[in-house]
């Protein structure tokens, strides 16, 4: 943004604060609005005034005098000198503050967009709906070691160390996928594995039909792997997943919404490749009640466990019956899953 101002005064032509003699004299003090200023549609602001006169009376009391003299008309004259001065100079230093903080803010704003629109526009590249699952995966697996008691895991990309554990199995493949991203994106500017694991999640469900989820970018790469069995066990009660998540600072309502990226993949819930609520109609169900064939297979344990709890019940229904609703939650969620835990760059 071009700051195209000037301040004309009876000193240095540019200046925003004028150095004046203490001597009277009249100046003229101009002032352009900045283009893109929101009050740009408005004309230059133009003043003629008469400087006041500063003199010093017994070293301890200062005056402002104007060629009016002395007595009531020099009072006078020195409120009206005084009521000038604050008149025209504070709101436009205000002026120029907000000038300057929109200037950086948009700097900022602009930077941060092409990286991000870089990003997305490299994992899209080597992403399909057949992966997307494998991907969002990845996503809980680096954020949901987040301890907030402990302070420790959390979204750091610390995964790239933890691919070994079993809990990890077939992760090897989404990272192997993001890496060729990565690798397009870091010849232009370097992201983190944290900034690059948790965008690649928000375009996969993007991508096969769900919400379009913004990401914000900074967060910093742990150097070593986070600490084993904080990942929620398959296992669980319904109990036993709301203590968890309430660990890592997420609710019972972010534990359903979150639950309904299970809808993606192989688990039985709908669509493989098509991310909707689907997850919530079928957990109604309850297919896996019925004696023998694949149906008795879906889900894991955690997605049944859901079921028997009646606080989560209330929005298994609710997403049942909403897709929007389910939408937005889960947008939310998400935003909480991949900021929690995360160690941030200073701007």
């Amino acid at each position: 943004m071009s700051m195209s101002s000037s301040i004309l005064c009876n000193s240095k032509p540019g200046s925003l604060l004028c150095s004046c003699s203490s001597s009277t004299s009249s100046f003229i003090f101009k002032f352009k609005f900045p283009a893109g200023s929101q009050c740009s549609p408005l004309p230059t602001v133009e003043f003629h005034a008469t400087t006041p006169r500063a003199s010093t009376h017994n070293h301890n009391h200062t005056s402002i005098e104007n060629e009016s003299g002395s007595g009531a008309g020099a009072s006078t004259s020195r409120r009206r000198a005084l009521v000038f001065v604050a008149a025209t100079t504070t709101p436009l230093l205000l002026l120029f503050n907000h000038e300057a903080s929109a200037v950086k803010a948009a700097g900022l704003a602009t930077t941060t967009s092409e990286n991000y629109l870089l990003i997305k526009e490299e994992v899209r590249k080597v992403l399909s709906k057949a992966k997307a699952a494998g991907v969002l995966r990845l996503v809980f697996h680096d954020a949901g070691t987040f301890d907030m008691d402990e302070n420790s895991g959390g979204m750091n990309g610390s995964i790239v160390y933890e691919l070994e554990r079993p809990e990890n199995a077939g992760l090897k493949k989404p990272m192997k996928i993001l890496e060729k991203a990565k690798t397009e994106v870091d010849a232009v500017k370097p992201v983190s594995w944290a900034d690059m694991i948790a965008v690649a999640g928000a375009e996969a469900v993007s991508l096969c039909g769900g919400p379009t989820i913004p990401v914000p970018l900074g967060r910093l790469d742990s150097m070593e792997p986070d600490p084993e069995g904080k990942l929620p066990q398959e296992s669980l009660d319904a109990p036993g997943l709301k203590q968890s998540f309430q660990r890592k600072g997420l609710s019972t309502q972010d534990l359903v919404a979150l639950s309904g990226a299970h809808t993606l993949g192989s688990k039985g819930f709908g669509n493989p490749t098509v991310f909707d609520n689907s997850y919530f109609k079928i957990l109604l169900q309850k297919p896996w009640t019925s004696s023998g064939g694949m149906a008795s297979m879906i889900g894991l344990p955690s997605d049944r466990a859901l079921t028997d709890d009646n606080e989560c019940l209330r929005w298994i229904t609710k997403y049942a019956e909403n897709q929007s609703m389910f939408f937005e939650d889960f947008k939310n969620a998400y935003t909480k899953l991949v900021n929690s835990g995360a160690k941030w760059k200073s701007v």
